[in-house]
């Protein structure tokens, strides 16, 4: 009758935390941490912003995630995770609001650090309440709902993005919405995140996460956060500064983007079924390469509607499934202790994306846009390069993916 009761309990449990999970996600992950990228355009009109000064705002958003993460793996440990969870809602709100009022860009600037930050309290913390409330054959299926939150949280902002660019809403408006909708994430998670204390497992001693074969891990992780934060404060100015794109859109062009990167970022819930069929490198050279391209054809093609829809596509697509796929690899480098391993891949993640935008900013009023977003795409292309090779002379070898637990 005991084991029967847990079980109503735990079903209970697993769709309320998928859908605060969701929220969260959706709240944190699209306009707290995209969305002065996506409102670049109106910020610069209002603010009278430099293209240096927009880099130093975007690096303050991602610099808060970074210092963030730290901050919810302790209160996590201390207090369970419904605590990071609301402390990251209550970021995005008041984060939200500083934006809605700011009257000059120093407190633009803190508002998108604020926001910036509940990023980082909001996402690892489900992983725990994961384990504490679902049973353990639908956790997959219920952390995939969580994670697809992020896809739609962009999307939305997108949506929002297109009513200001056609007039229908002011951008000030809009992001006292986003305020309110975390308002509604922040309930939810009040109400299905656990809380309290949970004592450490007992086990080994943690393995060492600075050894040789965390190399390529740690090196992904720093391209993909440089890559993703350079694309997310930069492309959508890009296309503007170009003139926009044909047609009666074109102002709303940078709404299109995050669209097309929310929506395309649906194909990050294959990731388990892509990572069993093409082996791990494989799929990490495919993800790098979409990432160069992505950010090639912005650079080259600013006014061209498909090439700007490939290039949101390619990238939201690589994004979603980067995310998964560094789960899955630190699960295998740091068995037993995946969440500790995915915490140190994201805080290097976290590092690329707030040093990125510093000097991507420079480097574009100094080269140029085109030639700029090309040399941000050589990075992400010599990482594609070096896990395409690595594949193919493991193959060459007889090599089989047991190498990659080691």
């Amino acid at each position: 009758m005991r084991d029967s009761a847990l079980e109503q309990a735990a079903a209970g449990s697993t769709p309320r935390l998928a859908a605060a999970g969701f929220l969260a996600t959706a709240i944190s992950f699209g306009p707290a941490r995209m969305g002065f990228g996506l409102f670049l355009p109106e910020f610069r009109e209002s603010f009278a912003l430099t293209t240096t000064g927009a880099g130093l705002i975007a690096s303050g958003g991602f610099l808060a995630f970074l210092m963030a993460l730290p901050v919810a793996a302790a209160l996590d440990a201390r207090h369970g995770p419904r605590v990071p969870v609301l402390a990251g809602a209550a970021a995005a709100v008041a984060g939200f609001a500083l934006v809605a009022a700011a009257p000059g860009s120093a407190l633009l600037a803190t508002g998108v650090a604020v926001a910036g930050a509940s990023a980082g309290l909001c996402w690892t913390p489900f992983n725990d309440a994961a384990e504490r409330v679902v049973p353990q054959d639908v956790q997959p299926g219920t952390l995939s709902a969580i994670s697809t939150g992020t896809t739609l949280g962009v999307a939305g902002a997108g949506a929002l993005a297109l009513a200001v660019g056609l007039g229908a809403l002011p951008w000030r408006a809009t992001w006292g919405l986003f305020a309110a909708a975390g308002l509604v994430a922040a309930a939810a998670a009040a109400r299905a995140v656990p809380g309290g204390h949970r004592p450490a497992p007992r086990g080994d001693d943690a393995p060492a996460f600075l050894r040789w074969q965390t190399a390529p891990l740690y090196a992904g992780s720093l391209v993909f956060g440089a890559s993703n934060a350079i694309y997310l404060s930069f492309a959508a100015d890009r296309i503007a500064q170009a003139g926009g794109l044909p047609g009666p859109l074109s102002a709303s062009a940078p709404a299109a983007i995050f669209l097309g990167y929310g929506l395309f970022g649906l194909v990050g819930l294959a990731t388990g079924r892509l990572e069993a069929r093409l082996g791990l490198r494989p799929l990490l050279a495919g993800i790098f390469a979409a990432f160069a391209t992505s950010l090639a054809l912005i650079g080259l093609w600013p006014g061209s509607w498909p090439g700007v829809i490939a290039s949101a596509g390619l990238h939201g697509a690589a994004v979603m499934t980067v995310s998964a796929t560094l789960s899955i690899w630190t699960l295998r480098l740091f068995p037993g202790r995946g969440s500790q391993g995915f915490t140190a891949a994201l805080i290097v993640v976290a590092a690329g994306s707030a040093a990125a935008p510093v000097l991507a900013g420079p480097a574009l009023d100094a080269l140029g846009p085109r030639a700029a977003f090309l040399g941000f795409a050589l990075p992400a292309t010599l990482a594609a390069l070096v896990f395409a090779v690595e594949s193919v002379t493991r193959n060459w070898r007889g090599g089989s993916g047991a190498a990659l637990q080691r």
